[in-house]
This record gives structure tokens, C-alpha cells and sequence, in this order.
């Protein structure tokens, strides 16, 4: 990567990093709005035409100006002063600011939002700038089953860096690639099943999924009040942490009521980054969960060495009681379907104006019929079957029988009882695997990481922060061959590692992901392909 000695390499640059160049004066938030814009100009829609961010904050650059001269005169508000984030276009934002928040819908195409999500309230409080909206899978992939990841109408078909037409992976796709190549500082994004951590791990980046309850879904678009939840999507451990811990606080107006009371304190997760974390802490490892996929399943058993080197036991393997049932249970299936309907009404209820008139699920579904130009295009795009079915859904006896099976398969005899069982701190699997489904359907946290093979406990030089368990070898085959219209598996395609604990033990999952990521050297090892990797740096907006 190109960039002078005092200046951080967007590519790779940590929010600590930046802040200490803001802090010192080598350059100002107006400086480095501008070089992310001329950076997303570069491969948002022209060179490798990635579409991964669907607007930009036609305020960010005068919000710059307001926290430089602030800085100046008052001094910083903390380690998100001037910083540009990048938010998901389901996380509501105010009229004033002059950004759309559709999830991907034309269906909601100049709609006015009441206020800004909680969560968005929380970042203008710490000084964060925002950058614009990071595009998505249309209703966070909960439109059709056979829509590819990464799809919206709005923002057309988002693809990771690593490969071109590669699968991004995941609703909250857009944010996991402006991410990883450096076209924010940090991103936002949601998660139900899977949506931050699965497009984290292809796109060779950190991601949290927090406990259900710990962050607010207040102006967040919605899927399910039993799952969905908000987290960061960083390229290190701890700029995560410190995003999580600016956005985590308790909302009145979204009480979560799962059954996971919240804790009495709410942690500074950047206190969690030791590089001890994992020396005497126990381990699992739930093979029922690994999925059949050898180059990922050979990098992950060879990346056990550095746990064990770095002081922690782990014990290998640790029975999931519920594994089996979990792969054939449609619980979460018949939950989510249910209750999408009704959130989304509810929602849709509460926007303030929507100049295509739509207010419900059934309008969505009927507008898209009459604009299926650009809602439905064929041939890959035309399915809205998952709208159809929550539309004929209900809450019936079904539904509650589906709820209480997903905490018994999720929390009971699942992840409660594989660390229960063997007083394990956490469980670690790849990211690719069935790790997602226990940690959606309870409510539990999940920390997507990077890490690689290399069994040497090393800490990394300045340029490696990250965990990658790895990469697919420069010769494989890409899978298919030909993209419909992506390729699920391709030559240099990341994955990462998971980490998985109890409710609310984020601290400690960020203390053991943390450890993990200080040994290891490999993010940078594996880069994007030339022509998706921007060329502007610091040093030409500034010297303009």
C-alpha cells in the first residue's frame, strides 16, 4: 500500500491511528472526508464497480469543518471525534442530514424517518462523522431466498474485493467492504442470522454481533425483536471495541424483552484489549458445527497451535447437545417469518412520510409488482417469496412453540450447555459454519475474527492487526465457474474465526479475540485484487 511515513495508510489505518494524526495536527477531518470520497469515486461504481455504499452524506464535509473548528477551540470529545462511519441503509437517520434510509427498497425512496436511530444519536454524541449509507441485501436478505447476498434494488449487486463477482456474504455486505479496503474508518451494520460476522469473515475484517438487548434497535429497520441487534465492522479488534462501546447503552424505547436481563454497568470494551487474555482460559471446540469445506476445516485445526501457545487449554472436542436437531429444526424460520410482519408494520407505521404511499408488508409486496423493472429484474432478482410468506403469516401456537424451541436448541442444550459442561470461557469454530444459527436464535454474541495457521506466538510488526484463520489457495477453482450472477467459492476468497460465549460476555470474547489477533500476522496477507483496491491517500488532499 502506498502512504508516506507520517501519514496512516487508509487501506489498513486503525481509528487509534488516525486520531493520533487528528490529535497531533497532520491533517483534519475535512482532509480525510475528502480522501474517503475520492476513495469510494475510485471502485464504488467505476474500476472494479464494487456498489458498496448506496449514498453519501451530503453533510459530512461542512460536520467535518464543525469538528475541526471544535477541536480546535474546545479540544476533542474522545477517540471518535472527527472519525467517518460508515452506517447500513436499514439504521434510520434524520431528514436533515439528507440521506434516505430504505434498506435497499425503493419502496421507502425518500421517506422521512421521525429521528435518528439510538444508535445514530450515540455517535453524534461521541463526534463520529457519517459518512453515508453502506448498501445491502434488500430487507437484510429477507425478501426471497433465491436473491443473492449483496442485492438491493437501490444499490444493485454489492461483491467482495478478494475476487471479482465474488459473493459478499450477507445483509450487511456494503459495510463489511467499504471496511476492508478502506473506504471508511468503520462501519455499522445488523445482524439477525449471521449478517455482520458471515460478511466480516469473507471480507477479512473483524466483526461483533452483540447479545440481543446490549445495543439498541430503535429507527432500525427491522426483522425480528428476538434477534436483530446492531455491531461494528472494523479491520482490528480494537476499533471494534471501541465502537461497540460508544454505540452499547441501555434505550427506553426499546425495551428486550428475551428473557436476557441486561447487566447493571455497561463496560468500556477497550479496557477487554490484553494481550494476556487467553493464557489459563478454556476453550472448546464443537466439531458437529464444523460444515464440510476441507480447506477451511485443515486451516482452522492447524490455527488451534496458537491458542495452545499462547497459554490457553483447549479442549477439543466438546459435545453440542442439540448440533443434529439444530441443522433440521424450521423454528427460526417459522419465529422470523411471524414476527418480520408485524415489526415491519409497526415501522412502517411510525415514518413520518413516504411519497409511495407504503405503510405495510402488503403494500411492499404491491410495489414491487408494479415496479418489478427495477424490484424484480430477471433473471436473478425476481423472487420476493419470503415477503409472500410472512405477509400469510400469524402468531399462533406454532409460533410460540417455535420460540421456546429455539431457546432450548440455542441457549438450553446448546451454547449454555457445551460451556457449562466443560467450564469452557468460549467456543471458537471458522465463522463458516454452523456457528451462526445458536448465536441468532439465543440471543448470544458472536465475534467474527481473522486469524491464520501460523502456530508462532509472535506479536505482529505494525502493519498486522488482524486474525485471518486464512484464504482459498491463488490456483482454486472458482465455484461456479461461471457467476449466477457471483461466485460462492473463488481463489483468495477469505474466512475468519469465530468466537462464542454466554449473553453479555462481550468483554471477555473481546479479550480472548483480542490476544488472538496481537499473535497473529495475517490480514495483510491476504489483499484485494488490484483494480478494487483504492489509490488516494492523505497526502494528495493534502497537498491539493
Amino acid at each position: 500500500m502506498r502512504g508516506s511515513d507520517d501519514l496512516p495508510d487508509l487501506y489498513e489505518a486503525t481509528i487509534s491511528e488516525i486520531q493520533d494524526s487528528l490529535e497531533s495536527g497532520r491533517f483534519k477531518s475535512t482532509h480525510l472526508v475528502k480522501a474517503y470520497l475520492a476513495r469510494v469515486e475510485e471502485v464504488n461504481l467505476k474500476g472494479a464497480t464494487l456498489r458498496a455504499i448506496s449514498e453519501i452524506n451530503p453533510t459530512a464535509l461542512r460536520r467535518a469543518e464543525d469538528l475541526d473548528a471544535e477541536r480546535s477551540e474546545h479540544g476533542s470529545r474522545g477517540p471518535l471525534h472527527g472519525i467517518p462511519i460508515l452506517i447500513k441503509d436499514n439504521i434510520a437517520t434524520a431528514h436533515e442530514l439528507g440521506m434516505n434510509t430504505t434498506a435497499g427498497s425503493y419502496a421507502l425512496d425518500g421517506s422521512i424517518v421521525p429521528r435518528d436511530a439510538f444508535v445514530i444519536s450515540k455517535l453524534h454524541e461521541a463526534g463520529a462523522i457519517l459518512l453515508g449509507k453502506a448498501t445491502m441485501s434488500e430487507w437484510a436478505s429477507f425478501r426471497g431466498e433465491k436473491v443473492p447476498n449483496g442485492f438491493s434494488a437501490r444499490g444493485g449487486q454489492t461483491t467482495a474485493p478478494y475476487y471479482p463477482n465474488l459473493d459478499p456474504s450477507a445483509s450487511s455486505s456494503g459495510s463489511a467492504v467499504a471496511s476492508a479496503i478502506g473506504l471508511t474508518a468503520a462501519a455499522l451494520g445488523s445482524e439477525t442470522t449471521g449478517s455482520i460476522v458471515l460478511p466480516a469473515s469473507r471480507n477479512n475484517i473483524v466483526g461483533i454481533k452483540p447479545t440481543v438487548g446490549l445495543v439498541s434497535r430503535s429507527g432500525v429497520i427491522p426483522i425480528s425483536p428476538h434477534q436483530d441487534t446492531v455491531g461494528p465492522l472494523t479491520r482490528c479488534v480494537a476499533d471494534a471495541a471501541l465502537l461497540l462501546s460508544v454505540i452499547a447503552g441501555n434505550d427506553p424505547s426499546d425495551p428486550c424483552d428475551i428473557g436476557l436481563p441486561p447487566p447493571q454497568e455497561w463496560p468500556d470494551y477497550t479496557r477487554a484489549l490484553n494481550v494476556g487474555a487467553l493464557h489459563g482460559k478454556r476453550l472448546g471446540v464443537p466439531r458437529p458445527l464444523l460444515q464440510d469445506d476441507p480447506v477451511i476445516n485443515d486451516t482452522f485445526q492447524k490455527s488451534l497451535n496458537v491458542f495452545r501457545n499462547l497459554g490457553a487449554h483447549v479442549i477439543d472436542p466438546v459435545d453440542f447437545p442439540s448440533a443434529h436437531e439444530l441443522e433440521q429444526s424450521k423454528a427460526e424460520d417459522i419465529v422470523l417469518t411471524a414476527e418480520f410482519k408485524i415489526a415491519l408494520n409497526k415501522y412502517l407505521a411510525e415514518v413520518v412520510e413516504v411519497p409511495t404511499g407504503v405503510r405495510s408488508l402488503a403494500d411492499v409486496i404491491k410495489f414491487n409488482l408494479a415496479h418489478a423493472d427495477v424490484e424484480l429484474p430477471p433473471p436473478y432478482y425476481t423472487d420476493q417469496s419470503q415477503l409472500l410468506a410472512s405477509e400469510a403469516s400469524q402468531i399462533d401456537e406454532k409460533y410460540y412453540t417455535a420460540l421456546a424451541e429455539n431457546r432450548e436448541l440455542g441457549r438450553t442444550r446448546g451454547i449454555d450447555a457445551a460451556l457449562q459442561a466443560h467450564q469452557l470461557d468460549a467456543l471458537i469454530l471458522p465463522t463458516d459454519s454452523y456457528a451462526t444459527k445458536p448465536t441468532g436464535i439465543s440471543g448470544y454474541p458472536i465475534i467474527s475474527g481473522e486469524c491464520n495457521d501460523n502456530d508462532s506466538n509472535v506479536l505482529p510488526t505494525k502493519k498486522h492487526r488482524t486474525v485471518p484463520l486464512g484464504h482459498y489457495p491463488q490456483d482454486a477453482q472458482p465455484v461456479p465457474l461461471c457467476p449466477v450472477p457471483l461466485h460462492s467459492r473463488a481463489p483468495n476468497m477469505p474466512f475468519g474465526i469465530a468466537f462464542i460465549g454466554t449473553s453479555y460476555s462481550e468483554y471477555k470474547l473481546i479479550g480472548l479475540a483480542y490476544a488472538f489477533e496481537q499473535a497473529t500476522k495475517a490480514r495483510l496477507q491476504t489483499r484485494a485484487y488490484p483494480s478494487a483496491i483504492p489509490v488516494t491517500q492523505l497526502e494528495d488532499v493534502i497537498s491539493q
